[in-house]
């Protein structure tokens, strides 16, 4: 082989090595400091008066649409609260949307929890106005009143559903 081959070869080994320590630097980093959450929180902060002005522009409709549904019967939840863990105190109102639980930024309540998966659990109304959790394959499992949950499980009020160190209740 003539040098400028081996000169080639050994620079693109070098270039892919470098690549290698740059990324399990990356791996280690993001393992021993985990994600930015503050990052995370401006961002939806930003976000959600902007989301509250396009619910606030659509209420009507959406209420009657409930209201025969059955959605606001007595005794119903209206909102989610976070009991225990890292978000401790946050609150969710519970307007008939899907909410999804997890690791990933497009949560609606995002997990800073090592035992959280990206995909965690969603919670959402059925056709009664009962609100049902459901684990989506979590690793770690989601639990409602120290129950593992296999499949979709009506939420009673203010019965615990924990994520990890995460505790969350549904409330009047």
């Amino acid at each position: 082989m003539s040098e400028l081959t081996l000169t080639v070869m050994r620079l693109g080994f070098l270039a892919v090595l470098w690549l290698f320590v740059i990324v399990a630097v990356q791996v280690i980093r993001s393992d021993l400091f985990g994600t930015r959450v503050t990052q995370r929180g401006s961002r939806r902060e930003n976000a959600r008066p902007q989301q509250a002005a396009r619910q606030q522009a659509t209420p009507p409709p959406q209420r009657q649409q409930s209201s025969s549904g059955g959605r606001q019967r007595r005794g119903a939840p209206t909102k989610l609260v976070v009991s225990e863990g890292t978000l401790t105190g946050t609150t969710v109102a519970l307007q008939g949307q899907t909410i999804t639980l997890g690791r990933a930024h497009d949560s609606t309540i995002v997990l800073d929890d090592d035992y959280a998966s990206s995909r965690h659990a969603r919670i959402y109304p059925d056709r009664d106005g009962q609100w049902i959790v459901e684990d989506l394959g979590s690793t770690n499992g989601t639990y409602l009143d120290r129950n593992r949950l296999t499949t979709p499980t009506p939420i009673p009020l203010g019965a615990p559903i924990r994520i990890g160190k995460t505790v969350i209740e549904l409330r009047k």
